[in-house]
């Protein structure tokens, strides 16, 4: 494993900001980093946050969500809502996701994020997707945004601790299908259980394989 190296690090997390730089050489100041967690799970609500980061502000080991391990996770996420101009967090649950379509869900979830804030932004930085987030506020999409963007990954972060906490808490309600590891993510232990004990009331019904499963 590479040693960690705080000089080192300080370097990258400078070079998170770019795109947050970039923006405010446009005339922003006030910019949002919008991302989800949850999006291709097979269960519960899909988890999306926003956060305003102040500017240049350093985080040790900030990245993309993905890329840490859960302790580091955490602890960024502390880090994170301790720091952060304003944050919002806003799940949408599996009955707007049928409803809706994932893809939609997510957007809407990304819009009442935005809304959330305490703090109007001025411009916002999303992971991939583009949104509409009204007449008043600019945005831009970035492909893996999660891993560019220091305002983004901030988001991936508190989406993800948020939506890993809500996951515990459905494993303890429905013990049969391994939430606590798979997240409801589509692993054989979880598709097994499907098949031996059907699905429980928060698997996403238009979802395949679980849709497949349930016709069988």
């Amino acid at each position: 494993m590479k040693k960690f190296s705080a000089e080192a690090d300080i370097e990258r997390v400078k070079n998170l900001y770019k795109f947050e730089t970039a923006t405010r050489a446009e005339g922003f100041n006030l910019i949002a980093g919008v991302d989800e967690a949850g999006r291709g799970s097979l269960v519960g609500a899909v988890v999306v946050a926003a956060v305003i980061l102040p500017e240049n502000l350093y985080l040790e080991r900030l990245d993309d969500s993905k890329k840490l391990s859960a302790k580091i996770r955490e602890i960024l996420f502390d880090k994170i809502i301790s720091s952060a101009i304003s944050y919002h967090v806003v799940c949408v649950d599996v009955d707007e996701i049928d409803a809706l379509n994932i893809y939609q869900a997510t957007i809407e979830g990304m819009k009442r994020a935005v809304a959330g804030l305490s703090v109007k932004p001025e411009f916002v930085l999303t992971d991939a997707m583009k949104v509409d987030f009204g007449e008043k506020i600019l945005s831009r999409s970035i492909i893996h945004g999660d891993a560019l963007s220091a305002s983004i990954a901030a988001a991936s972060i508190v989406a993800k601790v948020t939506r890993d906490r809500l996951a515990d808490e459905w494993a303890k309600i429905y013990p049969k299908y391994g939430f606590e590891h798979n997240r409801g993510y589509g692993t054989k232990y979880h598709l097994d259980a499907i098949k031996k004990f059907g699905a429980c009331p928060i698997h996403r019904r238009s979802f395949n394989p679980v849709k497949s499963l349930l016709a069988e």
